[in-house]
């Protein structure tokens, strides 16, 4: 550290607030709050030991450390969320949102009006929501609509044109079929704009009760208008509280907060289950990124205050359940006592019923990581390499070559001939598609004769099988090899269904049929590096089964010619001493004990007597 730094640092107040820490170009790395500022800021330049790789590499970039202190922790964290939102700071946990998820807002003015959005502006507004489907958002709209004859257009009821026979394009189309609630009186208007506000915080019991109690008064005054009118509300708002999920039968408000972590995707998924009167009225998901290194309670603990600080706050509740336990409770707490204006247990429950709701909001978050590793799959299967729109152009092909299949051959002097094929897909080798092949028709080393022979082998196979041709078939080799390899295709009618090319190891020149001239791609071209990937790869994979195979034809010949010894046995040998060598090695004792007197002898007295001859 530098003696500015730790000049400032010992100089901190111990007041409650939020510290920045910032690196040599003034750029945030980290925003966080605390109970004592100086403690907490000096904590990070101790015993690095309690540090995970993260942090350890964080502190390494601190150049320099501001801070903002407040009149308490509750305090600190609503800086805390404000500051992390508008700056982005590379270490802290960040928020991933797959969707602009939709909200019905309540506007602030004399006449509110009530409409849905996916923007939230902090003009006095009140946003219920988000709801995590938009046809859970429309539902709700529509019985709004049924039970208190509200409009629900996102423009003012007066702002309508009747004269041109149309609506305007702004215009409320419920005030021009005059059914809008813009010309109602105040007073009715803004009792109405309540019990809206009721029945978007989940308080349908009570709501429920005075409309039937109004039916009844206005039924007892004669007045059966207004007491069919009521009847028609009453029976929407049952309507859609019979469809509201009863997950309690005690008439509590609950939020239920959980984390699962996904380790492959190196991201984490936040689930909100709002349960309100015993009824799960909304969800709310958000994916966490930045999550190296951190406990779940701590991603526990910031999607939960930046859902309570943050824009998709609503009502809160009179308990809250965790999924796992958070350590640095106390500023979250202390917030939500100050908004609800009474303490609000905060627990992880262990066994029972409220557990089961904190395992069912796991599976949904287990659910939404595993839709995000599938969209992130689709993204990627989707997302088409550089190297490969390259090579299109390159060599100038019908379609991107984003599937290759590329061939190669190994022997020495003719000995134990085989073929590869290896298989890429994106410019990505797909190792589950390679092949193997035992040249079968063709005796001693001949290139070309094995390379038509596995080529039509192949493609044979693809024909019968109705498998899926590749975009460029790669031939490791110049002329000779491509012509063998063309010349195969041509017999077994498939030349049409594929594009193909050859590469010359020599120059790296690239023949294509019909086209006397090598094609010459750039060396440092991706186009090129892809071809030669395939290429090495494909000579490596064929080289190697090349040794396991000439490797068994060594072991049947040593040790299968030994009386008593036949492949499995020679095999049993191999695997328990190692190698012919150690075998050859043994002493007479230690070959019996392995194989039994007279078979042990045999194998000693091969080797020994070959070994004095």
């Amino acid at each position: 550290m530098s003696i500015t730094l730790e000049e400032k640092i010992a100089h901190l107040p111990t007041s409650p607030g939020v510290y920045q820490f910032k690196d040599d170009r003034g750029n945030h790395l980290y925003v966080g709050k605390a109970k004592r500022l100086r403690h907490r800021v000096r904590s990070y330049f101790q015993d690095s030991s309690n540090h995970d790789g993260r942090i350890r590499v964080m502190v390494r970039k601190i150049e320099d450390v501001e801070v903002i202190v407040t009149d308490s922790e509750a305090e600190a964290l609503i800086l805390e969320n404000t500051l992390i939102k508008r700056h982005q700071p590379r270490y802290n946990i960040m928020y991933r949102d797959d969707k602009s998820y939709p909200y019905i807002c309540i506007t602030n003015n004399e006449r509110p009006r009530v409409f849905p959005t996916r923007t939230v502006i902090k003009d006095g507004s009140k946003y219920f929501g988000p709801y995590d489907h938009v046809g859970h958002m429309r539902r709700m709209l529509e019985t709004i609509r049924k039970t208190f004859d509200l409009c629900t257009c996102a423009v003012s009821p007066k702002l309508i044109d009747k004269s041109k026979g149309m609506p305007k394009w702004h215009s409320c189309f419920d005030d021009y079929l005059e059914n809008c609630s813009g010309d109602w009186e105040l007073e009715r208007y803004q009792t109405a704009m309540n019990k809206v506000e009721r029945l978007l915080s989940g308080r349908t019991e009570k709501l429920m009760r005075e409309i039937k109690e109004e039916m009844s008064i206005a039924s007892d005054a004669l007045e059966f208008e207004d007491a069919a009118r009521l009847r028609d509300s009453l029976h929407a708002l049952q309507k859609y509280n019979k469809k509201m999920k009863i997950v309690d039968n005690k008439n509590v408000n609950r939020d239920l907060f959980a984390i699962e972590v996904d380790e492959e995707l190196m991201e984490a998924c936040g689930v909100l289950f709002k349960i309100r009167e015993g009824k799960l009225i909304g969800k709310f998901h958000r994916f966490l990124k930045n999550i190296e290194g951190i406990e779940r309670g701590d991603m526990l603990q910031s999607f939960a205050e930046d859902y309570y600080t943050g824009q998709f706050a609503g009502e809160i509740p009179d308990e809250v359940y965790l999924s796992d336990e958070i350590e640095d409770i106390e500023p979250l707490s202390q917030y939500l006592w100050e908004q609800h204006g009474k303490k609000v247990p905060m627990r992880v429950p262990k066994i029972g019923e409220k557990r089961q709701f904190i395992e069912m909001a796991i599976s949904n978050a287990k659910l939404k990581l595993g839709e995000r590793k599938l969209e992130k799959e689709k993204a990627e299967r989707s997302r088409i390499p550089q190297a490969v729109k390259d090579l299109k152009e390159s060599l100038r092909l019908e379609r991107l070559p984003r599937r290759i299949e590329c061939f190669d051959n190994s022997n020495i002097q003719g000995s134990d001939p085989v073929a590869a094929m290896v298989c890429f897909v994106d410019a990505k080798p797909r190792k589950s598609e390679y092949k193997r092949f035992n040249i079968k028709t063709v005796e001693g080393a001949d290139d070309y004769a094995s390379m038509k022979e596995i080529v039509m082998r192949r493609y044979l196979r693809v024909k019968k099988e109705k498998q899926q041709p590749p975009d460029l078939i790669l031939i490791d080799g110049g002329k000779g090899q491509l012509n063998a390899a063309v010349e195969a295709l041509q017999e077994i009618g498939f030349l049409d269904h594929v594009e193909i090319a050859g590469l010359a190891k020599r120059l790296e020149e690239i023949y294509v049929p019909g086209k006397a001239d090598p094609v010459m791609i750039p060396k440092k071209s991706p186009a090129l590096k892809l071809l030669q990937s395939a290429r090495d790869e494909a000579h490596r994979f064929a080289i190697t089964f090349h040794r396991q195979k000439r490797g068994k034809r060594t072991v049947k010949t040593e040790l299968t010619e030994i009386e008593g010894i036949g492949e499995k046995r020679a095999q049993e040998l191999l695997k328990h001493f190692g190698s012919v060598k150690k075998i050859k090695e043994s002493n007479l004792e230690t070959l019996q004990d392995f194989l039994g007197k007279k078979t042990g002898e045999s194998v000693y007295q091969h080797f020994n007597v070959l070994e004095k001859e």
